[in-house]
């Protein structure tokens, strides 16, 4: 008969307790505390780049209706007329016979859903056309209005 020597690991003490991983409530609760002050902080600085991303669209897309109206009028001797002649753009008017358009593959809205607002000869600009947004608040007026006039003073 063989006896066995069998060692028994030591005692765990009953007092303490084992941490099993994850984390406390408290641990959760400074996070989300972490978060909200880290958020508070750096959602203001941010707020107000929507507009300010918006105006530039506007000024990239009146710079961009420059130089379809100008290759317009190289083709054609003249801007297209009225105040809907930025339709001729994308579809040929009946006395443009050196029509080389599609200029544009249709005339975009301004970036707040408004049209853009489009007159030749200008007011402003009487040799050639003016082209305006009226900017966030939908109206002609005011200093929102964003235009091809203004926008080497800027």
């Amino acid at each position: 008969m063989r006896i066995m020597n069998l060692t028994l690991p030591p005692p765990r003490p009953t007092t303490a307790r084992l941490r099993t991983g994850g984390f406390t409530l408290i641990e959760l609760l400074l996070v989300l505390v972490i978060l909200g002050v880290l958020a508070a902080i750096v959602v203001p600085k941010f707020a107000g780049r929507t507009e300010q991303a918006r105006t530039t669209a506007a000024n990239s897309q009146i710079s961009t209706f420059g130089t379809v109206l100008d290759a317009f009028e190289v083709d054609n001797g003249y801007y297209p007329k009225g105040k809907n002649g930025i339709q001729d753009l994308v579809s040929q008017p009946r006395d443009a016979r050196k029509w080389n358009g599609p200029y544009l593959k249709e005339v975009p809205k301004d970036p707040w859903g408004n049209d853009y607002i489009y007159e030749c000869p200008g007011k402003n600009n009487p040799t050639s056309y003016d082209v305006m947004s009226m900017g966030p608040d939908g109206r002609v007026g005011g200093d929102d209005d964003i235009t091809n006039w203004t926008q080497t003073r800027r």
